[in-house]
């Protein structure tokens, strides 16, 4: 299993490092982390994980993988105005890829209209699966049949995808494509992937699919934000000499029809940390836009620790300042980050300290300065398992992570207050 493999062996290089190597000193922490956080009960039952949030004007979505036996069943709740909604059943099945790594995700569009991915299993010994997507025009009470942003019929990985709304009502979606593997005869160890892009028009009509990268890491997450210039997606790429560090690229005129005429540029590191690794780990970048202001955090071992880093750009994601670290000591990473209104962001990653994985979040800004971190969970018994969230919503900020205890696999929350709608 190519993930799971990967997985493993990443960590597995991280953790060595943690244990045989010193600890770089972070940055000196000044202030205090100046939002009160509070445990907030999510709407999950039984062995539930696979989490994602998105969010719109009303609210942010949950979206979460049920479990039962073979079977799986996605769930949505939103959390608006101090509290969550309850769970909403989008399909079941027992013929979907299941990971962590890769959830599905709900999203909501500005004309209300929610979409989900799924991911129908082809091969579970190749880790082969098709990403499809469903709609629904009347607050998830009834959905449409499974669309595909793509024509490819092989038997390789279609998956971790990102949705984000084009000018005019339009979805546009990114994922990572694995069709060189069958189609490129000099692929003997079937490890070529891309990510692509596509987009449907407000009937729901595709357009043609294009590549945006043509060689990239097998299995991390992408990322995908819409500035006031443009889309901005991010991805870690892999060069010819296994260097797999996070490179973004940009639409540039996106058409107000489709965003079908928009042209992406070529990508570009957002820090060069020169990570040098023939193995996957796992471990996508993470994005936040507001106006032309982007955060991106991301993780990287280069030079033998895991470390997790943010960054941000003034001028949509075409240049970057200076990298911020996040962790106080060593990063395991599954990274993620939100904006503020006053141009600072809130991160959060999984910090590996005690021989345990903890979830953590702190504020940082463009200048360097960062809060105290603060842990989420992951100081006892049950373990951190999964990739943590954090979403935004008015002066609420959600968090999400999974615990494991006895062999389940539960969904936590928190939520943080504060004034995060002042001006600049």
């Amino acid at each position: 299993m190519a993930i799971r493999l990967a997985a493993m062996i990443g960590l597995g290089l991280v953790l060595a490092a943690c244990r045989g190597a010193p600890r770089e000193a972070g940055p000196p922490r000044e202030p205090s982390f100046p939002f009160s956080i509070q445990a907030s009960a999510v709407p999950a039952q039984g062995e539930s994980g696979q989490s994602q949030l998105t969010s719109s004007p009303r609210g942010v979505i949950l979206s979460w993988l049920e479990r039962t036996g073979a079977s799986a069943t996605l769930k949505f709740a939103e959390f608006a105005s101090g509290r969550w909604s309850g769970a909403h059943t989008i399909a079941s099945s027992d013929r979907w890829f299941v990971s962590d790594a890769d959830p599905p995700v709900v999203m909501r569009m500005s004309d209300g209209t929610l979409v989900a991915t799924l991911s129908p299993l082809i091969d579970f010994r190749l880790e082969a699966y098709e990403l499809r997507l469903i709609y629904s025009r009347d607050d998830g009470r009834t959905w449409s049949a499974p669309l595909s942003p793509y024509a490819d019929k092989t038997r390789t990985q279609h998956g971790f995808a990102s949705l984000f709304e084009l000018p005019d009502r339009a979805l546009g979606v990114v994922w990572l494509d694995g069709r060189d593997q069958e189609l490129n005869p000099k692929d003997q160890q079937r490890e070529s992937m891309d990510v692509r892009f596509a987009s449907f028009d407000r009937n729901w009509k595709p357009s043609a699919e294009s590549a945006i990268n043509s060689r990239v890491c097998q299995c991390c997450q992408t990322a995908a934000v819409v500035t006031a210039d443009g889309p901005v997606v991010a991805f870690r790429d892999r060069s010819d000499k296994e260097i797999r560090d996070i490179h973004v690229t940009r639409m540039e005129n996106p058409s107000t029809e489709s965003g079908v005429g928009g042209k992406w540029t070529d990508a570009a590191p957002v820090h060069a940390d020169n990570w040098q690794i023939d193995a996957c780990p796992v471990n996508g970048p993470a994005l936040s836009a507001r106006g032309r202001t982007v955060a991106v955090s991301w993780f990287t071992a280069a030079g033998g620790n895991g470390h997790a880093f943010a960054a941000f750009s003034q001028d949509a994601g075409r240049t970057w300042g200076e990298r911020i670290r996040l962790d106080d000591g060593t990063s395991t990473g599954h990274v993620d980050i939100e904006l503020l209104d006053d141009g600072s962001a809130v991160a959060t990653w999984v910090e590996f300290a005690n021989e345990r994985s903890q979830v953590r979040t702190r504020q940082v800004k463009p200048s360097g300065e960062r809060s105290t971190s603060v842990v989420l969970a992951g100081q006892g018994e049950p373990r951190v398992s999964g990739y943590p969230h954090v979403a935004r919503i008015g002066n609420e900020l959600v968090f999400v992570w999974s615990e494991s205890a006895g062999g389940t696999q539960q969904l936590k929350a928190a939520i943080a207050s504060g004034n995060f709608t002042s001006e600049k």
